[in-house]
């Protein structure tokens, strides 16, 4: 029985979630599977991949061949790493501390870029929300202004009106007899 460690897709429409199994190659994608090693979930930024390593390493060992993308997985896990250094003690070119060594130095520098990865995300995510927020107080302030300079002249055309009516009224009752004078002065040449 020929097994593959491969992923199997679970979750809703355009929202995939997938469990790494180890899988006989003939079984269905989503079909029967011989154990569970784990979960990988892209629609996280950065990817949520939670393996059990010890497991993922134990079926590498006894020849599970890993499908392209769980490959790829456990080569970001280090397992595949890890598999490669237990080879080279069995052959004598390494020793177990040199072996352990390297791997707890990859998986800190690993351990190091994720870590960086968060958080230039999340200080891009505060970036963005800080420049929203100065627009949305520059729209708030405009709009602040346009109201106080709509409501202003109101009341400055009010007083305007109201200064203009009164000289208005001064100067008709100041024509009126100006008016009445006219017409004496015609009537006196006829």
């Amino acid at each position: 029985m020929a097994t593959k460690i491969r992923l199997q897709r679970h979750g809703k429409k355009k929202s995939a979630f997938y469990h790494l199994v180890a899988a006989d190659e003939k079984a269905k994608r989503d079909g029967k599977f011989i154990e569970k090693l784990g979960t990988y979930n892209p629609n996280t930024n950065p990817a949520t991949i939670d393996i059990d390593f010890e497991r993922a390493l134990y079926w590498v060992k006894v020849g599970a061949q890993p499908t392209d993308t769980a490959k790829a997985l456990l080569s970001y896990k280090g397992v595949l790493l890890k598999n490669h250094l237990d080879k080279g003690i069995a052959k004598g070119a390494l020793t177990e501390a040199d072996a352990q060594k390297k791997f707890d130095a990859w998986m800190a520098d690993k351990t190091g870029k994720i870590t960086g990865k968060s958080d230039s995300l999340a200080k891009a995510k505060l970036d963005e929300m800080a420049k929203k927020l100065a627009s949305e107080k520059a729209v708030s302030e405009a709009r602040a202004t346009e109201i106080a300079a709509k409501n202003a002249p109101i009341v400055e055309e009010v007083e305007e009106v109201v200064a203009e009516e009164a000289p208005a009224a001064e100067t008709a009752t100041e024509e009126a007899p100006a008016a009445e004078a006219a017409e004496d002065v015609k009537k006196e040449e006829e």
